[in-house]
């Protein structure tokens, strides 16, 4: 007996087996936070943005898409206000872009890629993760484009640090989050564990897509991720 004092009672090749099994596992596990990562994907084409007086597009206003996942914003994932407890998440409003929408329920779908909402007017929350305000990484996602229209998170990109983002739940309390960055990342280099790993304070990620739009596949070549932290809550 050896100091875990079974591996001497177990034989090789058992021992083997759950390696390979534990191992496959892992694997699969982080295949589908993948999946989750890249499901908000095929998109209709946006409508061109629209111009300030300095001829900038208003969509890219203040936000540099990098190939390298860079983003713009501070460091993020500072301690914001105490955790909630759970409560179903009703509706969202994001004043600097204008958004209120209500929520849709987004399940983990085909081919374990996380549901996109139907109605592309709203945003919708992932139900397997935590509700907004409670530990953890709050997902919500919506389209960018529908049919040549924008979407609800049309203008997502256009977020910037210390930008305020309510959830109404379903207990009567607004969850507030305060914006610590926004990121433009290719899809075929999300950052899956960045953006869905444990943390110590409520957290928030919007998910849109964004970059270029290829017509032939419906497919757009980034992802857009707005990280936010919880900074208050009222009734």
């Amino acid at each position: 007996m050896n100091g875990s004092g079974f591996d001497d009672e177990v034989p090789t090749s058992l021992r083997r087996r759950r390696f390979v099994l534990t191992a496959a596992i892992m694997v699969l596990l982080l295949a589908g936070a993948l999946m989750l990562g890249l499901g908000i994907d095929r998109q209709h084409p946006a409508p061109p943005a629209a111009e300030d007086k300095a001829g900038i597009p208003r969509a890219a206003a203040g936000r540099t898409a990098v190939p390298d996942g860079k983003a713009s914003g501070s460091a993020g994932g500072e301690q914001g206000t105490t955790v909630l407890p759970a409560s179903r998440p009703l509706s969202i409003t994001i004043p600097a872009i204008k958004v209120a929408s209500g929520l849709e329920d987004l399940a983990l779908g085909k081919g374990r890629a996380m549901e996109t909402p139907r109605d592309p007017d709203k945003a919708g929350w992932y139900t397997p993760g935590p509700t907004p305000g409670a530990l953890g990484p709050s997902v919500i996602a919506g389209h960018v484009t529908w049919n040549g229209a924008p979407g609800v998170f049309f203008k997502l990109a256009e977020l910037d640090p210390g930008d305020r983002i309510d959830v109404r739940r379903a207990d009567g309390s607004t969850a507030t989050f305060t914006v610590d960055r926004t990121a433009v990342y290719p899809k075929d280099r999300f950052p899956t564990v960045e953006v869905y790993r444990n943390l110590d304070h409520a957290g928030l990620r919007l998910i849109t897509c964004g970059g270029d739009y290829s017509a032939s596949d419906s497919h757009y070549a980034d992802n857009v991720v707005v990280y936010a932290t919880l900074t208050d809550s009222h009734t």
